[in-house]
């Protein structure tokens, strides 16, 4: 079995993802050097919390630069929740911030009105959501979510959401009160999950199965 490096940069709890992985048989590496992230068989981060907090901590221990030259080394790398967003280019919360470039595209706020002008969604994105395939696309051959199947419920808390510059870059979507929200996305060896893999169950520890076996 593959080894993965979990990036610790202080703003989560990674007690869970841990626990997670060492069940589908990872061997685990939690750290915040550089250097191991640069030399890691995979990375995965995670996150939670703000957009701007979130890239203060990775440039302070310079975790951006190791995480872009990761990406840029084929290395396969998994951004979860607010560490999904932090691989795109900006993000508009809280007067906006730049991310880490690697998948085109910004994050903003989940709008609160629906079409209709009318109903009001509830924010955050709060509890199970199905996944299902973006238009034009039937399958999840050749990613982290191959072993599972369209419908499969998996756990969101969230108020942005991605929006990738290139469509072709989304790999899973769902609806939450009518608005299609992008659960995950992908580019080469680079995939963000909007979701918690860790908290989704069964469907969840496949994913991360496929991530660490790939």
């Amino acid at each position: 079995m593959n080894s993965v490096t979990v990036i610790d940069y202080g703003i989560v709890n990674l007690g869970n993802i841990v626990r997670a992985l060492e069940h589908v048989g990872a061997r685990v590496c939690v750290g915040s050097d550089p250097g191991a992230v640069s030399q890691a068989d995979r990375v995965i981060l995670p996150g939670v919390g703000a957009f701007a907090s979130g890239m203060a901590e990775l440039k302070s221990r310079d975790l951006d630069n190791a995480l872009k030259e990761a990406a840029l080394a084929g290395t396969p790398l998994l951004g979860i929740c607010l560490g999904m967003q932090l691989l795109l280019d900006y993000s508009e919360e809280n007067g906006g911030a730049m991310g880490l470039g690697l998948i085109a595209g910004n994050v903003i706020e989940m709008p609160r009105w629906g079409a209709d002008g009318l109903r009001k969604r509830k924010v955050p994105h709060i509890g199970w959501n199905a996944l299902q395939y973006p238009p034009n696309q039937s399958h999840w051959q050749d990613s982290c979510l191959a072993m599972i199947h369209q419908g499969e419920f998996c756990y969101f808390i969230h108020s942005y959401m991605t929006i990738p510059e290139n469509p072709a870059h989304i790999l899973a979507q769902c609806d939450y009160e009518g608005l299609v929200v992008n659960a995950a996305i992908s580019q080469d060896n680079i995939t963000g999950l909007q979701f918690h893999p860790e908290r989704s169950g069964p469907e969840g520890l496949k994913i991360l199965e496929c991530f660490v076996r790939s």
